[in-house]
């Protein structure tokens, strides 16, 4: 809980506001009222409700789906709460959209990871605070402070209080070669040994051809990656885990983003269940039994509460 007085205030966009109220309530406050509308033109209103001079400001907001409107959100919030006089502005962004968009790729790409940082920037935020960048690098895209939350403690907590970790027939794996280093962080957090899926397309129209490096026949095999968007590559990997004699398939990631088929594909995949951080809330379905939501209320509380007391965030990532 806050002691040091009524100078933090909470605030929360219309992307996921139960995970603000979550985050309110351990810290002892209230969410600040602000009603975020939007005209008849699509154009978004924002009114602040309440004092913020000279307040510590934390706004809560994923820009996930609707990306484009929850980061408008944010950047009109950000500039409402500085032309009030705020003391300081942390953008409180657990899941921050535009991620993959990190580096070009090809002849005219755009770095709209960069872009989105600059905007945040020049909207006025003092500091962010965001959750399993899907490329660490992007913290650098700032020339405001970044705090980089992780998801794995969480991920791995909830595996080991199955019974999962220091046992010979588990084994973690990465969906790709990209998430390897994830793999091996969550891996040491089970005492348990790795392997890699190898993804080759032989050439276009043809089916991946899956290379599986590490014993995985008759093992218990936990996915992780850091986010899940249309649930292709987990999918297939779960698939591919259990044709080769897996004895038991699970996924986990940090942002559940589930666009387009996801659902449907994780439903009908040999994945038993799906953990996922609630950086991005659910949906209301009828088909979630295979899907699982923890809460990172107190991890992004937690850090609230040391930004707010100068306090270092190290031990938060231990």
């Amino acid at each position: 809980m806050i002691t040091s007085g009524n100078n933090i205030k909470i605030f929360t966009g219309s992307s996921n506001p139960k995970l603000a109220q979550e985050i309110a309530e351990i810290l002892g406050v209230k969410v600040g009222e602000a009603k975020v509308s939007t005209f008849s033109d699509g154009e978004i209103s924002v009114d602040i409700n309440e004092t913020v001079r000279g307040a510590d400001v934390f706004i809560v907001q994923s820009t996930n789906s609707p990306v484009n409107n929850n980061l408008m959100e944010l950047l009109i919030m950000i500039d409402a709460f500085k032309r009030a006089s705020a003391g300081s502005i942390t953008a409180v962004i657990p899941y921050y959209g535009y991620a993959r968009q990190d580096r070009k790729v090809k002849s005219r790409d755009p770095i709209t990871a960069k872009l989105v940082a600059d905007l945040i920037t020049a909207a006025g935020a003092d500091r962010v605070l965001t959750m399993d960048l899907h490329a660490a690098q992007i913290q650098g895209y700032f020339n405001i402070p970044v705090d980089h939350l992780l998801g794995t403690p969480i991920l791995s907590k909830y595996f080991i209080d199955m019974g999962l970790d220091e046992r010979d027939d588990v084994v973690v794996v990465s969906p790709d070669l990209g998430s390897v280093t994830r793999a091996r962080k969550f891996a040491d957090r089970l005492h348990a040994p790795i392997a890699i899926i190898d993804k080759r397309r032989p050439k276009a129209n043809v089916s991946e051809i899956m290379n599986i490096i590490g014993e995985v026949e008759g093992k218990i095999c936990i996915l992780i990656d850091d986010m899940i968007d249309t649930a292709g590559t987990i999918a297939n990997a779960a698939n591919a885990l259990k044709d080769l004699g897996a004895k038991n398939v699970y996924a986990c990631c940090t942002h559940g983003v589930l666009s387009g088929p996801a659902f449907e594909r994780i439903n009908a995949s040999a994945i038993e269940e799906l953990v996922m951080l609630n950086t991005i809330a659910l949906p209301k379905r009828d088909d979630l039994q295979k899907f699982k939501s923890i809460s990172v209320a107190t991890l992004i509380a937690d850090a609230i509460k040391r930004i707010h007391d100068d306090e270092p965030l190290s031990k938060l990532f231990l």
